[in-house]
């Protein structure tokens, strides 16, 4: 009578408990590359094209 109740429990923890360790190794994965990222010299975009009006096509 109590056996069910005592199993969805303890397999809600234990999905619960999943969810919460593949969040935090996504989360540190996310850090770490961001991280590197910012750290490669000469890392960020810098953009040399000028924007075109909408609508004009080039010759």
């Amino acid at each position: 009578m109590v056996l069910w109740p005592a199993v969805t429990l303890i397999g809600f923890v234990v999905l619960t408990a999943l969810v919460i360790a593949m969040g935090t190794s996504s989360t540190a994965r996310y850090e770490r590359e961001k991280r590197a990222a910012t750290a490669v010299p000469g890392g960020s975009v810098t953009r040399t094209a000028t924007a075109e009006p909408v609508g004009v096509r080039a010759a």
